[in-house]
């Protein structure tokens, strides 16, 4: 194990980014160099003075630059870097367009928002929704989370809804009521990074489980209930991130009868489950006292609302309200009236379905622009899984892309333990500011697939 140490007295900004940013530095400088082992988490909080959070995040932040790779019972390690010599001029009209984040555009086009905070600005009873909540939301808000619930197909009742500040704070609630320090947590083997931020922060251990095309393998899952000893499973199983595949109905029933047969609590995140026109029911729709359900509403109506519904069993709503208490206090209520009127009266569904007619456009356009079978994706979907033809390989060609103006995410990314990584990109159409941009986009990722890679890149 290296005796790494970042030099931060100069170095503003929170903790966690200024180490984050030294690792880089030390990278960058040959300080460090591939396959060295950094520091455990617990080891460089004590030498810099800060808390094992804060060296939590700075790691996960380095993972998500893809300095650094966590590997279950080993640790943390410098990542490999490849050396490439690329062109120096962007074949871009001069706007970079990022397409390595998840989420909508057009927010800020749709009067529904501007219309229901001006509502409430003038509602007299504004003042019920400015104090503290101690619950875990007002009974209106927690109603109107059971309604939408109930259009993303799963039947609730407001006394099983928590209110919580987005889909990530509901992730963290869900993971805190059910694990401690330590535990393993069975997720996709390529997943959503934010459970594998929330793992790190968490010091829990992630354990991937093999997937095809309809999700998670039912034969991995159950080997891993028997080998690993895990008790909870977090998956996406509509328009999984990063693959944007669906999980069919039957799949979704093996998948629950094991989790039943092992005691597993499942944490389902259906973030994205108001795109498809049809899916099948919620996987926790067949696990009604162990399943944890988590939705939001950044996704399709807007991202700084932060309202969130988690929907569990009684036995598991204390635990969820003890975590709400420590982490948030509370979800802001006033937010919360402003989604659940947009909510009671169907706005948020008509903007819902704007979001989806937006998504089938964008996913058009890349069905005429991209090779026929390069990649994986749903026609109703965000975002596109483009499988890479050799010799090309994932890290490369995300530069090529970034150099020609397109930010796009590599496997890597969302990789879970130490199988061998695909060498495939996520490609997000939703986050391009217009369908114009996303089309560029487009063209120039095709345009990057029709020659194969300079000669000038040298593998080391």
């Amino acid at each position: 194990m290296t005796n790494w140490q970042p030099e931060l007295e100069s170095r503003s900004g929170p903790r966690y980014v200024a180490i984050a940013e030294a690792l880089a530095e030390d990278i960058d400088q040959g300080r460090l160099a591939a396959g060295e082992r950094l520091p455990t988490h617990r080891d460089l909080a004590w030498r810099l003075g800060v808390t094992v959070g804060t060296v939590s995040r700075a790691y996960a932040e380095a993972e998500r630059r893809g300095l650094i790779a966590g590997e279950v019972g080993r640790g943390t390690f410098i990542r490999e870097r490849v050396p490439v010599d690329l062109p120096a001029q962007a074949e871009t009209d001069g706007d970079f367009i990022d397409l390595s984040f998840n989420f909508m555009q057009g927010h800020t086009e749709d009067p529904a928002l501007r219309e229901a905070l001006a509502e409430l600005s003038r509602d007299p009873a504004l003042d019920r929704v400015l104090g503290y909540e101690m619950g875990l939301g007002q009974a209106t808000h927690r109603a109107a989370g059971a309604a939408w619930l109930g259009e993303m197909g799963l039947a609730a009742e407001a006394g099983e809804i928590a209110v919580t500040a987005g889909a990530q704070h509901a992730m963290q609630l869900a993971v805190s009521a059910v694990t401690r320090p330590g535990d393993v947590i069975m997720t996709e083997e390529l997943t959503y990074y934010g459970i594998k931020s929330i793992a790190a922060h968490r010091e829990l251990r992630l354990h991937g489980l093999a997937m095809d095309e309809f999700g998670i393998q039912p034969e991995a899952l159950d080997a891993a209930c028997r080998g690993t000893g895990a008790k909870t499973l977090y998956c996406i199983p509509t328009l999984q991130n990063p693959t944007a595949s669906v999980m069919p109905e039957a799949r979704r029933r093996e998948i629950a009868e094991i989790c039943k047969r092992h005691g597993v609590y499942v944490i389902e995140d259906d973030i994205y489950g108001f795109l498809p026109t049809e899916a099948p029911p919620p996987l926790t729709s067949h696990l009604p006292e162990s399943g944890i359900y988590l939705t939001s509403l950044s996704k399709c109506v807007a991202p700084a609302l932060r309202v969130g519904f988690l929907r569990c069993d009684a036995a598991l709503l204390d635990r969820i309200g003890e975590a709400l208490r420590a982490t948030s206090l509370m979800a802001s209520p006033l937010t919360a009236e402003a989604a659940a009127r947009l909510i009671r009266d169907g706005r948020a569904r008509r903007i819902a379905l704007r979001q989806r007619r937006e998504a089938e456009a964008r996913q058009q356009r890349a069905a005429e622009t991209l090779p026929a079978g390069s990649y994986d994706s749903h026609p109703q979907a965000y975002h596109l899984w483009l499988k890479l033809p050799e010799p090309w390989r994932r890290e490369i060609f995300a530069t090529e892309a970034r150099v020609r103006g397109v930010g796009i995410a590599p496997a890597e990314v969302f990789a879970v333990g130490r199988q061998p990584v695909p060498h495939a990109v996520r490609v997000c159409l939703q986050s391009a500011r217009s369908r114009d941009k996303a089309a560029r986009a487009l063209e120039i990722l095709a345009g990057i697939l029709a020659r194969p890679p300079a000669s000038a890149f040298p593998l080391v």
